[in-house]
C-alpha cells in the first residue's frame, strides 16, 4: 500500500518555519514526506533532517527524497529523542524544527495497523511496529481503574466508567483481539440517546485514547520542544501543530514558560533568578484550517498550529 498523508496546514506551516535556503532543519515527524519535501524544495546548500519511527514513512520519504540527494537525511527514532538524534550527527544548531503530532493519516487508513474503528483487525495502535507493547495489551491488562482514568483523560470521554468496566466484563469471558469487537463493546456501552447526539462514531474517544496511551504521545512532546529549543539558533522557528486539546495545551504551556523569562516570585523587589525569554510567540492565538481546506480534508477540524521563535 503507497503511504499517503495530506500535510495539515501545509502552507501555514512552512510560512511559519521562515526558511532559509542555506539552514539546517528538522522535520520530526516526516509521515508521507509532504512537510519535509516542501522544506527541501527551499534548500540550495541547506540540509533537512527528517524523523520517524515508522519503516514504512521512511520508506515512502527515501522514494520521494531521491532527487533531493545531499539535501536530506532520514533517521529512524521517536522525535522525543531528537537531542540525541542531532548530537550524533554532530549537529549542534538548527534554523528551525516542525513537529505535526498524532497519528499519520496512512496510519488510520491501513486497517492492519489496528487504529481504526471501522476495519476489523488486531489490536495494534503502534507507530513504531518493532514496540513490544501494543492495543491489546491496554484493552487486556489495564486495571479497570487505569482502563477509566486513559478513557476519561485522553479521550475525554464522559461514560469512561462504563466502557471501562464492560472492557473488564468482557475480557473475562475472553480476550478482545479485534479492532471491531472493541469498537462494538464501547458502542454497546454507551446510551442510544447520547449516541444519536453526536455525528462521530462512538468509540473515536475511547481509541484515541488507547492509541495515545500505546504511544505515550503526551510523554514525548515537552522533551522535543525543550530539545528544540535548545538546539534553534537566534531567530529559528518552531513550528508545532497538534490535533487534540491535551497536546495542545502541552505545547501552549512549554512555549509560555519559555517565553515568560523571570521566574522569581512577584513580591522580590529585583529579578535574582536571572532567567531571560528564550522564544518570542509569533501565534498568540493558534491558527486553524482555512474553510476551504476543513471541506477538503475533515481531519483538519481539530488542528491547531503554534509558532514561536528563538531569542
Amino acid at each position: 500500500m503507497e503511504f499517503s498523508h495530506y500535510p495539515v496546514m501545509l502552507s501555514e506551516c512552512i510560512e511559519g518555519l521562515d526558511i532559509k535556503s542555506e539552514g539546517i532543519y528538522v522535520d520530526c515527524t516526516a509521515g508521507g514526506g509532504g512537510h519535509s519535501e516542501e522544506i527541501l524544495k527551499r534548500l540550495t546548500s541547506g540540509k533537512l533532517i527528517s524523523i520517524d519511527q515508522d519503516d514504512e514513512a521512511l520508506e515512502a520519504c527515501k522514494k520521494r527524497f531521491e532527487k533531493y540527494k545531499g539535501k536530506s537525511i532520514l533517521v529512524k527514532s521517536n522525535f522525543s529523542e531528537l537531542d540525541s538524534v542531532l548530537n550524533n550527527l554532530d549537529i549542534d544548531h538548527v534554523d528551525g524544527v516542525i513537529m505535526d503530532l498524532g497519528v499519520s493519516s496512512h496510519q488510520l487508513d491501513t486497517p492492519e495497523r489496528g487504529f481504526s474503528y471501522n476495519s476489523d483487525a488486531e489490536l495494534d495502535m503502534r507507530m513504531n511496529p518493532l514496540s513490544p507493547f501494543s492495543a491489546y495489551d491496554v484493552v487486556n491488562s489495564y486495571s479497570e481503574f487505569d482502563l477509566k482514568r486513559i478513557i476519561r483523560d485522553y479521550g475525554e470521554e464522559k461514560f469512561a466508567s462504563i466502557i471501562a468496566r464492560k472492557i473488564v466484563n468482557e475480557r473475562e469471558r475472553s480476550p478482545i483481539k479485534s479492532t471491531l469487537e472493541l469498537a462494538n463493546i464501547i458502542r454497546s456501552s454507551i446510551p442510544v440517546a447520547a449516541a444519536k447526539k453526536e455525528a462521530q462514531h462512538p468509540a473515536k474517544r475511547t481509541f484515541q485514547a488507547i492509541r495515545i496511551e500505546v504511544n505515550h504521545e503526551l510523554d514525548v512532546i515537552e522533551p522535543a520542544i525543550h530539545a528544540a529549543v535548545k538546539h534553534l539558533n537566534d531567530g529559528g522557528r518552531i513550528v508545532i501543530m497538534t490535533f487534540h486539546s491535551l497536546e495542545d495545551r502541552l505545547v501552549k504551556t512549554a512555549f509560555n514558560q519559555y517565553a515568560q523569562g523571570c521566574t522569581c516570585p512577584k513580591d522580590f523587589p529585583v529579578c535574582v533568578c536571572g532567567n531571560k525569554p528564550k522564544l518570542k510567540i509569533i501565534t498568540k492565538k493558534p491558527i486553524t484550517a482555512s474553510e476551504k481546506e476543513l471541506n477538503e480534508n475533515s481531519r483538519s477540524k481539530c488542528a491547531k498550529l503554534r509558532i514561536a521563535e528563538k531569542l
